[in-house]
């Protein structure tokens, strides 16, 4: 009997089922009929055929060392039909090895990447450009982008549908150079959230443009209005499918625009902004904005002036806003009004005493979002809130920032992980607890991302199903080995820096930590 080969699945007349599963169950496919089905639909042409033919084996590798090799070939028949010309496809494919394995591993890794690259397959080709791929975006770069297209582009409806393509396409550059460790984690929280200022920077610009031809403008109105960051934005490390923290603040009441006041103007104003960002259209959203960190939370002014942000923290201030006001930072509109707000807020952050009742907010903050997670039974799956998770390294530093940052200035760090290591290097914590929660804010972020970067989807627990963990670690980098299996393999991980993490949360907050936040005599 003639041995079959690979190529046979596309050019041989007729294979059997067992024929079919034979050549194709090395490539970790769970459905191989599924499979041989998407390869028969992929090229019709019989030049086309002959070209699919010649790449079928190392496309099958690549599509076997993704995370979901089912899925990448799926994606990969869909790709393939709409790209408008399969044969430079496949030319370029068979001429660019390590560009189809680029191409697999993000089919198979990130349906929200994958459906991205079939809406736009252009994309594709400027992706894998080595200028393109294998650097980072400067944020001076995606700014003279916008500003060059905003420019051409009058429809205030074309402009805001242009930042939801471009951030498409920039999220495919972020994603994939995550996926495929061409960057640190680290740099990927970093571009993401150089593309958020960017996008909402531009964002101000086409909403107050459009607000000044409705109203006029009042005087220094131009430059009495600034979008404030807070959360992981302000400090720099957005996730992979985050909401926006923000704040809008102008400079002061007295002014009038038209027929309507500065106060009215400039809520109109952050409500054209976060509609803006909001809005879901054709082309998708910008960012999901959420302005619950503002002084009254959801029943306050959606914009504020100074003053009115100075009489509110005057007299209202919890704990929480103290670890929260860490991490603000003026992403657009007025710098110099920005600088002023964070000069303001640096008093009630630092000048208040960080005593045994705020270390007890925190313990109550704490044991809320404990019972919350017990409720959903989450406590040991989710990445963000469960028990040894991200929010418990963001307490640990901010308390301790927010405990001695009066008398030194260097703990005033909006990022995390520089907040860390300026405790560290103070001594607030040890070098070994600076460096297990390190690796463990490392290592709980790479999980987020890679949970969120599957579906856009703002998730942050662990699937309970086997199948989808497995797809997860196998995202992380995890496969079957002598080890154990990958899913396993990736928990034992997750449980460990999780178990280091609240061990030393509980070291810091529990009967004997308090000593940690002592002021020096």
């Amino acid at each position: 009997m003639t041995r079959l080969n690979i190529k046979d699945l596309l050019l041989a007349p007729r294979l059997d089922r067992q024929q079919v599963a034979g050549l194709l169950s090395p490539y970790g496919f769970r459905d191989p009929p599924k499979a041989d089905a998407n390869l028969q639909a992929m090229a019709d042409d019989p030049s086309e055929r002959e070209l699919l033919a010649d790449i079928l084996e190392d496309l099958l590798i690549c599509v076997s060392q993704s995370a979901d090799p089912d899925q990448a070939l799926n994606y990969f028949e869909r790709f393939a039909r709409a790209a408008l010309n399969k044969t430079r496809l496949f030319s370029y494919l068979k001429d660019s090895p390590r560009m189809l394995e680029i191409l697999a591993r993000t089919l198979g890794g990130s349906p929200y990447m994958a459906e991205i690259l079939i809406r736009d397959p252009h994309h594709f080709y400027w992706l894998t450009d080595p200028q393109v791929i294998y650097s980072g975006r400067k944020k001076r770069e995606i700014q003279r982008e916008l500003a060059r297209t905003l420019k051409v582009l009058v429809d205030e409806q074309q402009q805001l549908d242009y930042l939801r393509v471009l951030k498409r396409r920039e999220m495919l550059h972020i994603g994939v150079r995550d996926l495929l460790r061409l960057c640190s984690v680290e740099e990927t929280l970093a571009a993401l959230s150089i593309l958020a200022e960017a996008l909402i920077s531009a964002t101000y610009w086409i909403c107050s443009s459009a607000l000044r031809r409705e109203y006029g403008i009042p005087r220094n109105a131009f430059a009495g209005f600034t979008i404030l960051a807070m959360g992981k934005l302000g400090g720099g490390e957005l996730n992979f499918s985050s909401d926006v923290d923000l704040m809008y603040l102008y400079a002061t009441d007295q002014e009038e625009a038209g027929s309507i006041s500065a106060s009215e103007y400039f809520r109109r104003l952050g409500q054209k902004i976060t509609g803006g960002l909001n809005e879901f259209t054709g082309e998708g959203y910008v960012y999901r904005v959420d302005l619950r960190l503002r002084p009254e939370g959801k029943a306050g002014n959606i914009a504020d002036s100074l003053d009115g942000y100075r009489r509110y923290y005057q007299s209202r201030m919890g704990t929480w806003e103290r670890l929260a006001l860490l991490k603000t930072w003026p992403v657009a509109g007025d710098r110099a009004l920005g600088r002023e707000f964070l000069s303001m807020v640096r008093a009630f952050i630092y000048d208040l005493p960080f005593d045994r009742g705020a270390v007890e907010d925190v313990r109550s903050m704490k044991r809320k979002i404990d019972e919350q997670m017990a409720l959903r039974k989450q406590r040991s799956r989710n990445v963000k809130l469960g028990t040894g998770g991200i929010r418990e390294i963001e307490l640990i530093a901010q308390s301790l920032q927010v405990c001695h940052g009066g008398q030194n200035q260097q703990l005033r760090e909006r990022n995390t992980l520089r907040a860390l290591a300026a405790l560290c290097d103070r001594s607030l914590i040890s070098a070994e607890e600076n460096e297990t929660l390190t690796r463990a804010y490392l290592f709980l972020r790479d999980v987020e991302n890679k949970l969120q970067m599957v579906n856009d989807a703002q998730t942050h627990s662990l699937p309970r199903d086997h199948e989808e963990l497995t797809i997860c670690a196998r995202l992380l980098g995890y496969f079957d080995d002598d080890s154990g299996l990958a899913a396993e393999q990736f928990l034992r991980q997750y449980q460990y820096h999780t178990g280091h993490v609240n061990r030393i949360f509980e070291g810091i907050f529990g009967v004997h930590g308090p000593r940690r936040f002592s002021q020096p005599t």
